[in-house]
């Protein structure tokens, strides 16, 4: 199977311009395409899954990935699926994320002069002159067609600033910049982020020429991604100091049933043929399927040896034998302690596990809370601390709390 065949196969492609040439670019090895990153944190998370495993199939396939990282852009904001603006960064805070993505993507892509290459697109827009920018590039966008494109419709009753509105303007000049700099002939983006992608097109063509060598694809990531990237309590990080490698192989054993052969298909490099058998399997090994997403996914950020330690951590707690010292911890010291105890719900606030005293009560009165396998029911329990105790959120979520 051809790697663009392939990637149907996996579900990952929505849509697409000029398939027949995007087809015979990727299965050839001659697609050198752009994915973009805006630095909206210090640490990938699971969100952005789908984008860095494309990246290294079609890298493996012999195409040669430009990793586009939002240095200029992050001072605007996608307003793509938001409800409101998101909050102004700092130049600094914008190069911080920027250095911690790039030794994050070091694990998926390898970076070479052969090999893919890393740009970040501070280094053309913000040396800008607004006026030519709205000579040069603003004359080629229509503001009537630019307010029907989905990220902006959504945003109109609530306010769109007109920050936010150049953005769709910005991110197609970045393709603009890496066509005719860096020989890009491809873009890859989410299925929310179309519009934006189609407008990068445009302006190659509109202003290159009807025959100018820029194509787009999209594929079923940022919708997918986002549903994927969150919980209960926030964001599954890629960075281990934010989301532990048994945390985060607990995020994939415990996905949904319906979900698992999906996340499989798209995310995991076992071969369409091993996928294809596991779609066989009996009902009964529903839970054989999410140990195996759940180690490939941790073996690929984590690598394996963290991956075995996580696998070995998550059949402990769940059988009651075998080794728990993998699982996250946090350490609660004497003065946390009255008389040697600790009210339940700062224990759950001060273990990550609830976000507010509120939040923790709700867990306790609605039955989701066990200390050492004890259910707590009294939200205003206090929790005797003598070495460590296990602590039990759901069905699946289990911390453990050391005195320090």
């Amino acid at each position: 199977m051809n790697i663009y065949e392939e990637l149907q196969a996996r579900g990952l492609i929505a849509q697409v311009t000029d398939e027949p040439e995007i087809r015979n670019l990727i299965n050839n090895g001659g697609a050198r395409f752009y994915i973009g990153f805006d630095p909206t944190a210090d640490s990938l998370h699971v969100g952005h899954f789908m984008a860095l495993c494309l990246m290294k199939r079609l890298q493996m396939a012999g195409n040669k990935p430009v990793v586009l990282i939002g240095g200029g852009t992050g001072f605007v904001g996608d307003p793509s699926g938001r409800t409101d603006m998101r909050s102004m960064m700092t130049a600094e805070t914008i190069q911080h994320n920027c250095d911690c993505f790039k030794k994050q993507m070091e694990r998926f892509i390898e970076f070479g002069d052969d090999a893919a290459i890393m740009v970040n697109n501070a280094d053309w827009l913000l040396k800008l002159n607004y006026v030519d920018l709205l000579r040069d590039v603003g004359s080629c966008f229509s503001v009537n067609n630019m307010l029907r494109a989905e990220c902006y419709k959504q945003r109109m009753e609530k306010g769109l600033s007109f920050l936010e509105f150049n953005y769709m303007i910005m991110q197609s000049y970045d393709f603009w910049y890496l066509h005719n700099n860096y020989g890009c002939n491809m873009q890859f983006g989410g299925d929310d982020q179309w519009s934006n992608m189609l407008a990068g097109t445009d302006l190659i063509r509109r202003k290159e020429g009807d025959d100018a060598y820029a194509m787009t694809i999209t594929l079923l990531m940022n919708s997918e991604g986002k549903k994927m990237g969150k919980t209960a309590n926030g964001a599954v990080w890629l960075d281990p100091n934010k989301t532990s490698p048994f945390e985060f192989y607990q995020y994939w054993r415990n996905v949904n049933d319906a979900d698992v052969m999906k996340c499989i298909r798209m995310l995991t490099f076992l071969s369409m043929e091993e996928i294809e058998a596991m779609e066989n399997w009996e009902d009964n090994r529903i839970n054989e399927k999410k140990e195996i997403l759940a180690y490939e996914l941790t073996a690929l950020v984590h690598g394996k040896d963290e991956a075995e330690k996580a696998k070995e951590t998550s059949y402990a707690l769940f059988s009651g034998i075998g080794d728990k010292s993998n699982m996250p911890s946090t350490s609660i010291s004497e003065d946390d302690l009255n008389d040697g105890k600790i009210g339940i719900l700062t224990l759950l606030v001060k273990a990550g596990l609830a976000s507010s005293n509120g939040e923790g009560r709700r867990l306790v009165q609605q039955g989701g809370v066990s200390v050492n396998d004890e259910k707590i029911t009294d939200p205003s329990a206090q929790i005797a601390i003598d070495g460590e105790v296990i602590i039990k959120k759901g069905k699946k979520v289990f911390y453990k709390i050391i005195k320090g």
